[in-house]
């Protein structure tokens, strides 16, 4: 078998879809993008496609390799983004051809489902608590969403005083119904971090995801060691080589890398399972399309640390296309009582329905993460 095609599909809402083509009739779906970069991705998977045209779909490892230490460049988002869309494309072709899941391939699985989460609040906290009882209703017991707005370096205890009002009434609005997990998305700098996880101890976060911005890998050391809130990273980390120093650190408690961005289903399986010999957890970030939370189900099956998982089921972004818009009926995902069943078809376990993608591809488009300002006119952290 011999790969002929690399074939990408831009579509709303902000997702790239990748098809891998073969001489024997067989193609896989991978998701290589990178959220406002998506023509940048889609000329990166043209490009590796001179490399990968030819070569054996089912030798994943070896045109894993081949793909990251070609040239002089390694790592980083857009590179890592391009190979982790291929990487979920050769898997999807293996299991196709052997007629199983994934996860059967990967030793079998630990789980047959997994908890999940969905997001609320928008990009600027708004209406958490309505968010949350609805989301209470659908049957999840779990919610994601940003603390704050813009906050400047040192910003105000008028400001501090706002977050953590509007948190103790989220809470006390839940009770203990639902785990709440607070998202900093990095817009908090070192001083007010320090500062909110103190106040924030009293709600029992189920983790607090990046308290600080990614690359401040000792800060986030030192603030682990200052509370007892567990801290997330992982969503802008692209490989095991990032991980390295905040297993080595001890810098989280929680780890979610995501596999569109951090080389796919092969390089998760491998920081999933390294982080359970540092007593990690693992919870895959997956704010993404169906081809992308497909992949992360199938880590999820075979790792034993793995303990919920986020997707983007009605998510403010997917204006213009949802996940099951792109899905076969009947072949997307299983849902119940906020978990979310291991898909169980061969490859990633789903059917895309390439005519509704070829459609919606003649659309495309042109998703931006939005420009924030400080009222002093500094840019702001989104």
């Amino acid at each position: 078998m011999e790969i002929t095609a690399l074939k990408t599909y831009l579509v709303a809402p902000r997702w790239l879809f990748l098809k891998v083509e073969t001489d024997e009739g067989i193609s896989g779906w991978g998701e290589p993008v990178l959220e406002g970069h998506a023509d940048t991705l889609a000329t990166k998977v043209a490009e590796l496609g001179d490399f990968v045209i030819g070569q054996d779909p089912h030798r994943i490892e070896d045109i894993w390799q081949m793909i990251y230490r070609n040239g002089c460049y390694r790592g980083g988002p857009v590179l890592m983004s391009a190979l982790s869309g291929i990487d979920m494309a050769l898997w999807d072709i293996k299991g196709r051809a052997l007629g199983v899941p994934v996860h059967q391939l990967l030793g079998g699985p630990v789980r047959d489902r997994i908890r999940s989460y969905c997001w609320i609040g928008g990009d600027r906290p708004a209406s958490l608590i309505e968010g949350a009882k609805a989301m209470r209703a659908q049957g999840y017991d779990a919610v994601k969403f940003n603390i704050c707005e813009e906050l400047q370096i040192v910003d105000t205890y008028a400001k501090v005083d706002g977050i953590i009002r509007s948190l103790f009434e989220l809470r006390d609005a839940v009770g203990d119904t639902m785990d709440l997990a607070f998202d900093f998305h990095g817009r908090v700098h070192a001083p007010m971090a320090r500062v909110l996880l103190k106040e924030l101890e009293p709600l029992r976060p189920v983790f607090v995801e990046d308290a600080v911005v990614s690359a401040m890998v000792e800060t986030m050391s030192d603030l682990a060691r200052s509370t007892s809130i567990p801290l997330c990273i992982g969503e802008r980390l692209h490989s095991r080589y990032d991980f390295k120093r905040v297993f080595e650190l001890r810098a989280a408690q929680v780890i979610n890398p995501d596999t569109a961005h951090v080389g796919g289903i092969s390089e998760m399986v491998r920081i999933g399972h390294w982080a359970e010999a540092y007593d990690v957890a693992f919870a895959p970030h997956c704010p993404l399309g169906p081809i992308a939370l497909a992949a992360c189900l199938q880590v999820d099956a075979i790792c034993h640390n793995a303990f919920i998982q986020e997707q983007s089921l009605g998510i403010h972004y997917n204006q213009g296309g949802d996940l099951a818009d792109y899905l076969m009926p009947g072949h997307g995902f299983t849902l119940k009582d906020g978990h979310l069943a291991i898909p169980q078809g061969p490859g990633l376990g789903i059917e895309v329905d390439e005519a509704r993608v070829i459609e919606a591809a003649k659309v495309g488009h042109r998703w931006r993460a939005p420009v924030w300002r400080h009222k002093d006119g500094s840019i702001a952290e989104w």
